[in-house]
């Protein structure tokens, strides 16, 4: 058996182990263990094992060393626990809270307010399963106690934390960086408009929805009094800071990802514990957590290397640019391709699972179509947000089910997160279409 098949092999028992529920990280590390270890026994033709333990515990952790020791990866314990501390601050809530002030006597103006929460939440804490899971505690039983139809009061909070895949910053785009080796600073700033276009497609399809169906959410007879607004809004100074640092820290060319995030742990930390919203306890907490969240991205990220190498040794990456390149394929035709693969892959599996085992093989592709990396990380990443809220697997609802309980069925929340992904899809079509949508903003940066 030579590498390739090997390789095709290894490749479908991923998918197959992923689909099962199967952890991701023993997934990687078992598969491309396995395959190193058949590749180098059989190489001669015949199988000899004794060949193969050395070579396969040479590549297994030097790659996974090397991972854990990359200057850039040590971002990602920072901007988790940047969030952590934030939530505990309760900074990452206050702009959801001002949005509600100032709109909340609108139909559906609470709704808004909660997606445009997501969007502050993200702009910070960089996790969408996060956004989704604390802005979920928050947003969504007061919408049902407001009267608000309960598919657009889950809905809207499952699509709105999707946005943390894509606002920097961003996780996803973090481990895209790596494993392409692009500028993750170039990545983040990329992301900003498509993000803030997915935000303002979000509230289109909230105005839609209302205007469709009145019934869905009530006006609420509250009125702030403009002296409660004005107090709302500056109260949310200190998320608007920190995402001013990151964006405009990077853009300005005043820090690196890495020390953006420095600073903004630090400055979280001091206004915390300036404002008395933050205590030893909840910094101690906020660590704890980080270190766990950390820990499990570490592994999947030293496997996912793990895998890369994998992937590299069986030569498969060539065969299918060739492959590719022999059906003479258009880069339009292509990006149908890949958009679909993804889409479809988005509806079973996790987005780490997702991009660990399709990049290897993709990148390689796009290149030989001489196809912009930053702007084809935000399309990936595009899709993958889309696939937290594609059905069957949308983990995003998963999270918002698990928040409500039993008072709304899985398959309403599904029901109201379609009209959202139609909005989605436009959003995602037309950043395929006008790469400068993303790239304006890494453009200005050089």
């Amino acid at each position: 058996m030579d590498a390739a098949t090997i390789g095709f092999i290894a490749f479908g028992a991923g998918i197959v182990l992923l689909a099962l529920r199967v952890p991701i990280g023993f997934v990687l590390a078992g598969v491309a263990t396995v395959a190193v270890f058949f590749i180098f026994a059989t190489r001669t033709g015949t199988f000899m094992p004794e060949r193969a333990i050395r070579a396969t515990t040479s590549i297994v952790f030097s790659n996974a060393f090397d991972l854990i020791h990359s200057y850039d990866l040590s971002m990602i314990p920072l901007f988790v626990a940047l969030g952590h501390i934030a939530y505990k601050a309760e900074i990452t809530t206050k702009i959801y809270h001002a949005a509600k002030v100032w709109l909340s006597w609108l139909p559906g103006g609470v709704a808004i307010a909660s997606v445009m929460g997501c969007g502050g939440f993200s702009a910070i804490t960089g996790s969408s399963i996060a956004c989704a899971s604390t802005m979920g505690r928050i947003c969504t039983p007061e919408m049902m106690r407001m009267g608000y139809d309960s598919r657009l009061a889950t809905a809207s909070v499952a699509a709105g934390g999707t946005l943390g895949s894509l606002i920097p910053p961003s996780v996803l785009f973090i481990i895209y960086g790596i494993f392409t080796e692009t500028s993750i600073s170039s990545l983040f700033l990329a992301g900003v408009l498509p993000g803030l276009l997915t935000l303002a497609g979000f509230i289109l399809a909230i105005s839609f929805w209302i205007w469709r169906e009145p019934a869905a959410a009530p006006a609420s007879d509250i009125r702030y009094p403009m002296a409660e607004r004005w107090k709302a809004a500056l109260a949310a100074w200190p998320a608007v800071l920190l995402f001013v640092v990151i964006i405009g820290g990077i853009y300005g060319g005043i820090f690196t990802a890495t020390e953006a995030a420095a600073v903004c742990v630090t400055a979280t930390v001091l206004i915390g514990l300036f404002q008395r919203k933050l205590s030893l306890r909840d910094i101690w907490d906020s660590v704890r957590e980080t270190c766990v969240q950390t820990a499990a991205i570490f592994f999947i990220a030293a496997t996912a290397k793990i895998f890369v190498a994998m992937v590299a040794l069986t030569g498969v990456p060539p065969i299918i640019v060739n492959a590719v390149s022999q059906a003479d394929l258009s880069v339009v035709t292509l990006l149908i391709v890949l958009a679909v693969i993804y889409l479809l892959l988005g509806m079973f599996l996790d987005p780490i699972g997702i991009m660990v085992l399709t990049l290897p093989l993709v990148i390689p592709l796009v290149e030989s179509y001489g196809l912009n990396l930053i702007w084809f990380g935000v399309v990936v990443i595009k899709l993958l947000e889309i696939g937290l809220i594609t059905p069957p697997v949308g983990l995003n609802v998963f999270v918002i089910a698990n928040v409500v309980g039993r008072e709304v069925s899985i398959d309403r929340i599904f029901s109201g997160v379609t009209r959202f992904l139609a909005f989605d899809i436009v959003v995602l079509i037309l950043i395929m279409s006008f790469p400068v949508i993303s790239l304006l903003l890494p453009m200005g940066m050089n």
